[in-house]
C-alpha cells in the first residue's frame, strides 16, 4: 500500500521562500548579470575600437536600462518556474522552456525600448537602417534578435538553477528545523507519558494496601490515607518536572515505603541513605519509584520471611550511582524485563542516550538494580534548569 504521507503533494518551491528573500536573491543575481554584460560590452568596445569607429555597442546607460526593464520579467519567470517545478516532466519541461524562451525573446525589444526612452542618438540611426515595420522578416533585425536571445538564455537558465538550488536548500533547512522541533516535542511527550504510567501504578498498589487495613485497623487506614494524599501530591508535582533533586526523589520513595511498611511491619525493613549525606545532584523525576515498587512486590512474593530493602547513592568522578537492593526468596528471583525495569530503561535512553545505563540481577540472595548516570550538579545545564523551573 502507498504511504498517504508520501503520496501527498509537496508545496511548490516558491512557498519555501518569503517574498523579501526571493526578491533579494533575484536582484542580487540580476546585478551580477548586469555588471557582467557591461564589462563584456566595454571590453569588446575597447578591443574593436582600433579596427572601426562605428558604434557597435550601445552606451552603458542604455544597457543598464535594458536590464532594469527585464528585471520584473525575469523575477516573474523565475517565480513561475519555482511554482511549476519539474514534475510531471511531459508538462513541466515544455512550460519551463517556454518561460526561458519568452524571457530571452524580450531582451532585444527591451534594448530598443531603453534606447528610445533615453533618447539615444544611435536609436534614430538604428531605426533608419532597419525596417522594424517588417519585424523579424527583416534579416538584420532577425539577426540582432537571435544574438540577443542567445546571449540572455544562458543567463536565465543559470539564474533559475541558482535560485532553485537556494530554494531547495531553504526548504531542506526548514524541514530539518521542523524535524528537530518535533523530535524535542516527541521526547517531552514520551517522557510525560512514561511518568504518567508510574503514578496510576503506585496508586493502584497503595489503594490495595489501604483496603486491607480498613476492616481491622480503621485508624491505621485513616493515617495511611493522609500519607497517601501527601505522596500523591508529591507524585503529581514530580510528574510535571523532568529533573528533581536527589533528596526530593528519595523523600517520595520513603513516603511510599513507609506506607508499605505499615502494612508489612513484621516483614519489611528499610535502609535509606541519610538525607544530610546525599550528594547535591539532580536526577530524573520518579526514576526510583518503579524500582522500589518492584522491590516490594517481588521481595515479598513467594515466601513469608522478612524482606530488607536498601537504597544507596554515591557520586564520584562526574557520575552518580543509584542502587535499589532487596532480599528475595531463595528459590525465586524476578526477571530482568519487567514493566517497571523497561520503563526506567526507556527513560534513561530518552534523557541520556548512551550516557546512562541500568543493570539488574540476583546476587547472593538479593536482587540488585544499579543505575549509573551523569551527576548533574545544580541548575547549570539549560535542560535541567528549564525542567525544574
Amino acid at each position: 500500500m502507498n504511504d498517504p504521507a508520501s503520496a501527498a503533494p509537496r508545496p511548490p518551491l516558491a512557498a519555501a521562500w518569503q517574498a523579501p528573500r526571493f526578491i533579494g536573491m533575484v536582484c542580487l543575481f540580476w546585478v551580477f548579470v548586469t555588471l557582467s554584460n557591461l564589462l563584456y560590452a566595454y571590453s569588446m568596445r575597447m578591443g574593436l575600437g582600433s579596427l572601426t569607429k562605428e558604434p557597435l555597442f550601445v552606451t552603458w546607460n542604455v544597457r543598464v536600462l535594458q536590464h532594469l526593464l527585464l528585471l520584473p520579467v525575469f523575477a516573474g519567470a523565475v517565480w513561475a518556474s519555482l511554482r511549476i517545478r519539474w514534475r510531471p516532466r511531459w508538462i513541466a519541461i515544455p512550460l519551463q522552456l517556454l518561460l526561458g524562451a519568452g524571457f530571452a525573446a524580450l531582451a532585444y525589444p527591451a534594448l530598443i525600448a531603453g534606447m528610445a526612452l533615453l533618447g539615444d542618438p544611435q536609436f534614430t540611426e538604428h531605426m533608419a537602417k532597419h525596417d522594424f515595420a517588417a519585424g523579424l522578416f527583416d534579416p538584420a533585425v532577425l539577426l540582432l534578435w537571435v544574438a540577443s536571445f542567445v546571449s540572455f538564455i544562458p543567463a536565465y537558465g543559470f539564474g533559475v538553477a541558482l535560485i532553485t538550488g537556494f530554494a531547495l536548500y531553504s526548504r531542506f533547512r526548514d524541514a530539518e528545523l521542523q524535524v528537530a522541533a518535533l523530535e524535542r516535542e516527541w521526547s517531552a511527550a514520551r517522557l510525560a507519558a512514561l511518568r504518567m504510567q508510574l503514578s496510576p501504578h503506585s496508586l493502584f498498589n497503595l489503594l490495595h494496601t489501604i483496603r486491607g487495613l480498613i476492616e481491622w485497623d480503621p485508624q491505621g487506614a485513616q493515617s495511611m490515607v493522609v500519607q497517601l494524599a501527601d505522596l500523591l501530591r508529591r507524585l503529581l508535582r514530580a510528574g510535571e518536572r523532568d529533573f528533581v533533586p536527589l533528596a526530593d526523589e528519595l523523600h517520595v520513595v520513603s513516603l511510599y515505603l513507609q506506607l508499605q511498611q505499615k502494612r508489612f511491619a513484621d516483614r519489611l525493613s528499610l535502609q535509606l541513605p541519610d538525607p544530610a549525606a546525599l550528594p547535591a545532584v539532580w536526577v530524573p523525576s520518579l526514576i526510583l519509584q518503579p524500582l522500589v515498587e518492584n522491590a516490594v512486590l517481588h521481595g515479598l512474593a513467594g515466601h513469608q520471611g522478612a524482606v530488607r530493602i536498601r537504597i544507596e547513592a554515591h557520586a564520584s568522578a562526574g557520575s552518580l550511582l543509584l542502587e535499589v537492593i532487596n532480599t528475595t526468596a531463595p528459590d525465586k528471583a524476578p526477571g530482568e524485563r519487567g514493566i517497571g525495569l523497561e520503563n526506567v530503561r526507556e527513560r534513561l535512553a530518552v534523557q541520556f542516550g548512551s550516557g546512562a545505563r541500568m543493570t539488574a540481577g540476583a546476587d547472593a540472595g538479593e536482587w540488585r538494580v544499579r543505575i549509573t548516570l551523569p551527576a548533574i550538579g545544580g541548575l547549570a545545564q539549560q535542560g535541567v534548569g528549564a525542567a525544574a523551573a
